[in-house]
């Protein structure tokens, strides 16, 4: 008599992988509000900031970082994203179905990556060339005055989005390590905004040198269409961030692999 070999009616591959995190990311209300304000938040306070400027100079800061200064705003709504796209799943519970379809856990954190970068990338992206010619329709005959095609604007534009997208991939990573949104928050708060400027205050060369290469400084530069005094250069700067996200995606696969759900 002969016996029939099943076949598994389902197979797990990347682009399922991709498919099931893309369908969670955009079915819960939190995605579409970060989203709709991390926009809005930016697009406003280039706009009104610009609007209320009155030519008299901002210290030499540079036309690109001057027009998304939102983007301080934008990297902290992105990283919210970031930390409950996997802390958030541990809350709830959803991470024990989540890691029951695919044992192998690895592939989730790849898949969770690449679309949070994907979709923030692209909001980021679009939202600065919006904002940029509008803010720029007020700051006409100021010193910051600036074009599309001016050196350096279009890669200042497409690096700012391309640094936010690596920070909420840090975030992401930093979510997946702690297993709690609020300690995973402060710790993205910590280490981004207040470890630097803590580090600064100390009398060291070598001390401002690497802080520098911190997110946020990181940041500052891969947007500017000028590097200026004490800046890194843009590629560095996008190295530096790089590294930042790769790290934090390595501690959290470590963390995976080691821990139960």
């Amino acid at each position: 008599m002969s016996t029939a070999t099943a076949t598994p009616a389902y197979r797990v591959t990347p682009a399922r992988v991709l498919r099931s995190e893309w369908h969670k990311l955009w079915t819960l209300r939190s995605t579409w509000v970060t989203l709709v304000l991390t926009g809005a938040l930016t697009l406003a306070m280039g706009v009104g900031i610009s609007a209320a400027y009155d030519g008299s100079g901002e210290g030499g800061l540079d036309t690109v970082v001057f027009v998304l200064l939102g983007t301080q705003f934008a990297a902290l709504n992105l990283a919210v994203l970031g930390i409950l796209a996997t802390a958030g799943e541990y809350s709830t519970g959803q991470i024990r179905a989540t890691m029951t379809a695919v044992p192998r856990r690895l592939p989730v954190l790849w898949a969770k990556a690449a679309v949070l970068a994907a979709v923030a990338f692209t909001l980021s992206l679009w939202t600065n060339l919006l904002t940029f010619p509008l803010a720029q329709s007020f700051l006409a005959g100021t010193d910051q005055s600036a074009a599309l095609g001016d050196p350096g604007v279009l890669r200042g534009l497409v690096g700012n989005a391309a640094g936010l997208a690596l920070l909420a991939v840090m975030a992401l990573g930093i979510g997946a390590v702690a297993r709690s949104v609020p300690l995973a928050t402060g710790a993205y708060i910590g280490l981004v905004m207040i470890l630097p400027e803590v580090l600064r205050m100390l009398p060291h060369a070598v001390v401002d040198d690497a802080v520098r290469h911190f997110p946020a400084k990181a940041l500052e530069s891969l947007t500017a269409a000028q590097a200026g005094p004490g800046t890194t250069s843009p590629g560095t700067a996008l190295l530096a961030l790089t590294l930042w996200a790769a790290a934090s995606l390595a501690a959290a696969a470590t963390t995976l692999r080691r821990r139960d759900v």
